[in-house]
């Protein structure tokens, strides 16, 4: 296929120059009813931000441009079928979870996964059983399950019929995904993974293998992390004789707008074209451009430059390691005052993430570490309970079904009654949106000392009066 067209957007644009008279919606007209305040900003875009008018397609049910834009994103990943996500991964994981429901009463999870593939699995009501992750004192963190969790779990559990894994993680560390998959196709279990922020992966060898090339049946996709796209637009790939693909188109319609964003769409075809269209050799300035950030930001004494290991790291997500006596949060501060901005902070880690082109403002960069560094040594040392680990159960399954505890009364507890209770909601530290403590999980003084631990460094949690205590299952 072409890869260097772009049927949605081009059929957008050529309707806009048309002027056409809008007696439809949106109410902006096309941009001509708008606030003054922000017209602006916002003029250049309106008039592609239309609706399913004649010739422009439905997403739901494509037959035209929509559909020959996902073809060729489809052909260009090397998927039997892509759907365009204008609800983010989000989306895509809630489909993908209903999806799971149908292949089996119970799901494999991966323990640390994002949040909004816990809420699938309380949408869709299937039995999750958790797997979980192994720990990495080379990163110093958690990051996948090990296979044996895996296998351990399949034959405690032979209900199974899907495997749910997040590849690569937030840090862009991959693990083995293809000896996964072909231990669960031998089970005729299906595998669904959320590449949230390996977009990029089908570029080149020298990132980790696509999770559509390990062998993947349903693949998300946030275009927008990694690629040039719009926030939330997202692909759903398939490529699987498990998966039936008018289940997901089903569950899609379900999650997502009736009313879908045509820019958001129109940027998902021209990420799919720009990634089309880098070559070895601007491939080659990126990376290169990636080492030489690596090397600015390694001149400063206070942290340590995660090393890239070659088909397990993504080389465009930069780490700094913080040294113990403070938190990545306290030195992440320091950055933002000089008006850079990390994608994440946590105890002990800063997460950079490169884009697709080379960087450009070196000298702007270099000024603001010589700043950074100088006032490194005023920061107050962090709290001396030090680094905190949590045990888990190598394959674990919720006290109750998701069902089960809808009906149940909820009482908050303070953290000093909450020990051996149930938790009737999850503790999202966040970013990266990862639960530390599941719904339906029995609390433990482990779980009580981590978060009070985050408390202390001050990590953000997605959970309200969370100094205070937890809502518990009664």
């Amino acid at each position: 296929m072409n890869q260097q067209i772009t049927p949605l957007f081009g059929a957008l644009q050529s309707f806009s120059h048309q002027h056409p008279l809008s007696f439809h919606v949106p109410g902006h007209k096309n941009g001509e009813v708008f606030a003054d305040k922000g017209l602006e900003n916002f003029a250049g875009l309106l008039p592609l931000d239309v609706t399913e008018l004649t010739g422009l397609d439905d997403l739901h049910a494509p037959t035209g441009i929509i559909k020959e834009a996902q073809d060729l994103a489809a052909d260009w990943f090397g998927a039997d079928e892509t759907f365009f996500l204008v609800g983010g991964s989000t989306a895509g994981n809630l489909a993908m979870m209903l999806t799971a429901a149908v292949l089996g009463r119970k799901v494999l999870v991966q323990r640390n996964c994002h949040k909004s593939i816990l809420n699938g699995l309380e949408l869709s009501g299937v039995e999750p059983v958790f797997a979980a992750p192994a720990y990495d004192d080379e990163v110093d963190r958690y990051t996948a399950p090990a296979l044996e969790t895996m296998k351990q779990a399949i034959d405690q559990h032979p209900e199974i019929g899907a495997i749910v894994l997040t590849y690569p993680d937030y840090f862009g560390t991959s693990f083995d995904l293809k000896a996964v998959v072909e231990m669960a196709h031998q089970h005729h279990i299906a595998v669904l993974v959320d590449e949230a922020h390996g977009v990029h992966f089908s570029l080149s060898e020298k990132f980790p293998v696509s999770a559509l090339d390990a062998g993947a049946d349903i693949v998300v996709q946030s275009a927008h992390k990694m690629a040039p796209a719009m926030t939330m637009a997202s692909f759903l790939h398939i490529k699987s004789s498990i998966i039936d693909r008018a289940d997901v188109a089903h569950y899609l319609q379900m999650i997502q707008s009736s009313s879908p964003s045509y820019p958001l769409m129109a940027s998902l075809d021209l990420a799919r074209y720009y990634l089309a269209g880098v070559t070895e050799n601007k491939l080659q300035s990126i990376l290169d451009s990636t080492n030489r950030l690596r090397m600015e930001l390694s001149s400063v004494e206070g942290w340590k430059v995660a090393e890239i290991r070659e088909g397990v790291d993504d080389p465009l997500k930069i780490t700094l390691q913080v040294d113990k006596c403070w938190t990545g949060t306290q030195v992440a501060k320091l950055f933002e005052e000089q008006g850079i901005h990390p994608e994440l902070s946590t105890d002990s880690h800063i997460l950079f993430i490169h884009g697709l082109a080379p960087f450009q403002e070196w000298v702007r960069l270099k000024t603001a570490l010589e700043k950074i560094s100088g006032q490194l040594k005023f920061l107050p040392n962090r709290d001396t309970i030090g680094s905190v680990k949590f045990e888990q159960q190598q394959v674990q399954s919720l006290e109750f079904s998701y069902q089960t505890m809808n009906r149940m009364r909820k009482e908050f507890l303070n953290w000093t009654r909450a020990e051996g209770e149930i938790a009737a909601q999850a503790v999202i530290p966040y970013p990266p949106g990862i639960p530390l403590l599941l719904k339906g999980e029995k609390i433990t003084a482990s779980h009580i000392k981590m978060i009070n631990y985050l408390i202390k460094q001050g990590i953000n949690f997605q959970n309200h009066h969370i100094e205070q205590g937890i809502h518990c299952l009664r």
